[in-house]
């Protein structure tokens, strides 16, 4: 028997209590970016909006829905870092979801430490056992399928330092498994983490 289904065109609203796009698209890593502004003050907010674009050289990207100080520190300094959020993090990078003015120090809300970073100017998260130093390849502002343009700002960045917690290297292979990764998606307020027991193996044919 032929499945039911929803169809709806975005344009129109999708008539149900919860936009599903954000819930089918993911679950989606947390772009946890951390930048300094000009004036020197610092900037840790996450992005749901995050994923890695390339291999060689490693680029990874967030995108801004509004022209957000992320945006205008990337773009001021050229550099930004994004950190891993992990289960024992999610509360504190909660926390950085907070609307304050770009006068807050949003690692100073959450109560955590701005570790100087080893080759871009803007600190990472300490507590972070993974982080990505960035520097700004392309901002690049979304435009519609016609052609206008929208408020929503996309920021690329090749990844030119990365820490590693040595405990999450198992015979140099990174322990994704156990790491404790947060990821964004479902419903308004729903995350994931990833476990061994979501862990299969399927090799490319050759």
């Amino acid at each position: 028997m032929k499945e039911s289904t929803h169809f709806y065109e975005p344009a129109q609203g999708h008539g149900l209590p919860h936009d599903p796009f954000n819930a089918i698209v993911g679950p989606r890593p947390i772009g946890w970016v951390s930048t300094r502004a000009a004036d020197g003050v610092l900037n840790l907010a996450p992005y749901s909006f995050f994923n890695a674009f390339n291999y060689v050289p490693p680029i990874v990207g967030f995108c801004s829905i509004g022209q957000k100080d992320s945006v205008r520190n990337a773009e001021s300094t050229g550099e930004f870092v994004w950190n891993l959020v992990t289960r024992e993090l999610a509360e504190a990078m909660n926390q950085t979801c907070a609307a304050v003015g770009p006068e807050v120090d949003e690692f100073a809300l959450a109560g955590l430490t701005p570790e100087p970073s080893r080759i871009v100017g803007v600190p990472r998260v300490q507590q972070s056992p993974v982080t990505f130093e960035c520097r700004v390849s392309q901002i690049v502002r979304l435009s519609s399928a016609a052609g206008v343009a929208i408020d929503s700002w996309l920021v690329l960045g090749e990844v030119v330092g990365v820490h590693i917690a040595q405990r999450l290297l198992k015979d140099g292979v990174y322990d994704t498994a156990n790491a404790g990764h947060v990821l964004r998606g479902g419903g308004p307020a729903d995350y994931f983490t990833i476990g061994p027991e979501q862990l299969f193996r399927m090799f490319r044919p050759r």
